[in-house]
């Protein structure tokens, strides 16, 4: 009799775990890649050289976040070159560099080094970025093959689809 009860249990347990019930209908798109740009950044004493750019809407824990700084033009078109963005003096320590973090709510975009006041300030003022939204279920699992260059800004813009005349124009705090 045990034995008949465990058999049917096995044999149960095998039918309901390959049952497949009909599929749903399928949910909204989530939201789509996103470029904010801000001008005019500058970095001095006065800001901490730690510019804040609010951004709307949130940035959720999943989605990536890229930003990269225009180092001027070549054949009319901006050049962009990925934060962080590190320079360095000829004995190879750093001089100085421009990174990021964020939070919910904005991007906060920093220099780092020694002595930033001593820093040009073709590096320093009037600065432009990009920052780049990619919502978490766009860019994939970690063993994903197809990623973009992350470094190449044109790169990323076409990988996830993203009109590059339509970005968003944001000021900083």
């Amino acid at each position: 009799m045990k034995k008949i009860l465990t058999l049917f249990a096995v044999v149960g347990l095998i039918a309901f775990s390959s049952c497949e019930g009909p599929e749903g209908p399928p949910g909204e798109p989530g939201p789509a890649a996103e470029v904010f740009q801000v001008k005019g950044v500058n970095f001095t004493s006065a800001n901490d050289y730690n510019p804040i750019i609010d951004l709307n809407p949130s940035i959720f824990s999943s989605d990536m976040v890229l930003v990269y700084r225009q180092d001027g033009n070549a054949g009319g078109a901006p050049v962009w070159k990925m934060a962080p963005e590190l320079y360095y003096l000829p004995n190879g320590s750093l001089d100085f560099g421009y990174n990021f973090n964020f939070t919910v709510n904005d991007v906060s975009i920093y220099m780092d080094g020694n002595d930033l006041e001593s820093v040009l300030s073709g590096f320093r003022l009037n600065q432009t970025f990009r920052i780049v939204i990619i919502p978490g279920y766009l860019t994939g699992t970690a063993k994903s093959v197809n990623k973009p260059d992350f470094s190449d800004y044109h790169a990323v813009i076409a990988k996830y689809g993203i009109d590059d005349s339509k970005v968003k124009e944001v000021k900083v705090k």
